[in-house]
């Protein structure tokens, strides 16, 4: 399980790693602040149409196979952004390494469940479960410490030459511990690959989530959801002709519960990855802190995930970590209310530890209903389109932030985020609170059953 835990890491440490080197870029490009946070988008888009993509792909065509190859599409990343020059080399860097850390989780989650189901399993792994939560999602909070340590010892580029020897490591585990995956069952035809894969399912899903997140990020603007819209209804009608469908549209409205997780899981995460990036932007803009201290305000919220996960995990408990992840950010996103920059550290610390509550429990509780929600041939691109969801809660977090900061970086906006959040958090307690189907115990589910999300 080692690899396939640290190919799910490369994800989430990415995706946050690289706020700290922003402002260095800047300077060592001579451009502005502003223009590198293409940075962070050009991976967030990546990431949210390869992660679908990559459990599809891990389905039709073996998910050692897909895992292998997103580790060397990170490697190439790594060494293209830790050469690069100018900031096209950077943005390609970190294409590349979103569509290959996509690879990560979705394929890991095939390999366990292929492998809970050849070894009989009744009821999901909970301890490889929560060690892929763990390493899928609450790593998300060790990049800006990584990050802020990193930038200020090495320079900017130690934030792309990190994957280098990571991506190495991965790779001769890969190699050794991983099983070969089945052979192909016969000769397989190009036409009939891309009709089985769905191969324009993709494309229109891919231009369809491009426009809606550019949407979503150029907020209050609205000219590209008119976009999205024109996109999004031949996707709709494709999909609901074709007979292997990406995105099985019937599925997921037939099984509302799996529609639920995801819907939670982007709410949820707003409120993480506002804490990540608005309230560290805050700490250094209106309270004046270092990029190193105000990325190590985030260890506290990041060991604490990893401590709620893990015993949580292993007793493959949905209902009752949700409702405490929905508990905890309203708590946690009440006491933002109450801080400025006039507040203790041990305020801020202890809303930290709230927060890393939330991403404990949110992360077992959702990846569980996952597991057990999606049929087993269809686990990969669930997992992806999971991950995808929570990618949707990121970029509205980024957008919510940019939107209420954009002038000035106050306690005022501070609070005005903080209400956001605390609506957030009381949508996801109702949902939990009121979804019968969440009440069931977590256990294998029926194969017979049809996909929810292809």
């Amino acid at each position: 399980m080692t690899p396939l835990f640290v190919g799910a890491a490369l994800n989430p440490v990415n995706s946050s790693i690289i706020a700290t080197a922003l402002v260095p870029i800047a300077r060592a490009m001579r451009v502005s602040v502003g223009s590198t946070t293409i940075l962070v988008s050009a991976l967030y888009l990546a990431c949210t149409v390869a992660q679908p993509t990559a459990g599809k792909l891990a389905e039709e065509f073996g998910p050692r196979r897909v895992f292998f190859a997103g580790i060397l599409l990170v490697l190439l990343g790594g060494v293209v952004g830790g050469i690069g020059q100018n900031l096209t080399m950077l943005i390609t860097a970190r294409v590349l390494i979103g569509i290959g850390t996509s690879a990560g989780y979705p394929s890991a989650m095939v390999l366990v469940r292929r492998r809970a189901e050849s070894a009989g399993l009744a009821a999901p792994p909970g301890g490889v479960l929560g060690g892929l939560a763990i390493a899928g999602m609450a790593t998300a909070a060790v990049g800006p410490p990584v990050g802020g340590v990193l930038v200020g010892w090495l320079g900017w580029h130690s934030a792309f030459l990190i994957n280098v020897p990571l991506t190495l490591g991965a790779l001769a585990m890969t190699a050794r511990w991983i099983p070969r995956d089945r052979p192909a069952e016969g000769p397989r035809r190009a036409r009939e690959v891309a009709a089985r894969v769905d191969v324009l399912g993709i494309v229109g899903f891919a231009a369809t989530m491009t426009a809606l997140l550019v949407f979503v990020m150029a907020l209050p603007k609205v000219g590209w959801a008119a976009l999205a819209l024109v996109l999004a209804v031949p996707l709709v009608w494709w999909e609901l002709r074709t007979p292997t469908p990406f995105f099985d549209i019937r599925g997921l409205v037939a099984n509302g519960a799996l529609a639920r997780t995801y819907l939670r899981t982007a709410l949820t995460l707003l409120g993480s990855y506002t804490v990540m990036y608005g309230v560290t932007q805050w700490l250094e803009a209106a309270r004046g802190m270092s990029t190193e201290g105000a990325g190590l305000f985030l260890l506290p919220m990041g060991a604490m995930s990893a401590f709620v996960s893990w015993p949580l995990s292993r007793r493959n408990l949905v209902r009752g970590p949700l409702i405490v992840a929905g508990g905890s950010m309203l708590v946690a996103s009440i006491g933002i209310l109450f801080v400025d920059v006039r507040s203790p550290a041990i305020l801020l610390v202890a809303v930290m530890l709230v927060f890393g509550v939330t991403i404990g429990t949110t992360s077992v509780g959702n990846q569980t209903a996952v597991y057990t929600q999606a049929p087993a041939d269809q686990i990969g691109t669930a997992s992806g389109l999971f991950r995808t969801s929570g990618y949707l809660g990121s970029i509205a977090s980024a957008t919510v932030t940019g939107v209420i900061f954009k002038d000035d970086v106050t306690d005022s906006g501070l609070h005005t985020l903080a209400a956001v959040l605390v609506a957030a958090g009381a949508v996801v307690l109702a949902m939990t609170l009121l979804d019968r189907r969440l009440r069931r115990p977590a256990e294998r589910p029926n194969p017979k059953v049809r996909a929810p999300a292809r």
